[in-house]
């Protein structure tokens, strides 16, 4: 039976993250291609393969022909821009276009280019990576608790497949749950923010 420490060693080299601090964006604006390279050099750690594209030209040019980003200025991407990126990065892994638009539109609208302190990306930014250091403890926790379930099952215990099946399934049902919660959450944004717009509309 494999210790609780070897366990959780194992565990956190499966699910290391490469990531970016709030201290590590540039404060100067970027061309593309050094926007590119920089979450190429940050987020290399979470690609699958050599072959995975971290980000391209071509994603930063949908993005922003979809509401996900505001055009660049003179070519030129800001700080925040980089933060939007981040923010896109991860949730188009688990969220649709559309969702992360509902998610990310007030986030750009009261937000974006906003220097009224304690109300700027940079902060907000940072405060979700501080949280985000807390959370991956309870991530962690989560999927040891659900390792040790599936190989403590009796039907299985002797097929390393089995276990490895089994192991997959608790983690996937795990993501779908937490997937269908973000959804219902996302919807609720949708209509309150389309209340509130035919709220503003003239009356006929």
């Amino acid at each position: 039976m494999e210790s609780r420490d070897s366990l959780k060693k194992q565990i956190r080299e499966w699910i290391k993250l490469g990531y970016i601090e709030p201290k590590d964006i540039p404060s100067i604006e970027l061309y593309m291609d050094q926007v590119t390279t920089f979450m190429d050099k940050y987020l290399a750690a979470n690609k699958r393969t050599e072959e995975d594209k971290t980000l391209t030209k071509t994603m930063i040019n949908n993005y922003t022909k979809n509401d996900l980003l505001p055009p660049p200025n003179k070519k030129r991407y800001s700080k925040e821009h980089i933060i939007l990126l981040i923010y896109i990065y991860y949730l188009k892994n688990v969220i649709s276009i559309n969702d992360i638009q509902t998610m990310l539109t007030p986030l750009i609208d009261e937000y974006f280019d906003n220097n009224v302190p304690g109300h700027s990306l940079s902060e907000i930014y940072a405060n979700l990576y501080e949280l985000e250091k807390y959370q991956y403890f309870n991530v962690e926790s989560s999927i040891i608790k659900a390792h040790q379930l599936s190989t403590k099952d009796e039907f299985s215990k002797d097929d390393s497949y089995l276990q490895k099946l089994n192991f997959l399934s608790l983690l996937c049902y795990d993501i779908f749950t937490k997937r269908k919660l973000m959804e219902q959450i996302i919807d609720e944004m949708k209509a309150e923010a389309d209340a509130t717009q035919e709220a503003k509309q003239p009356k006929k």
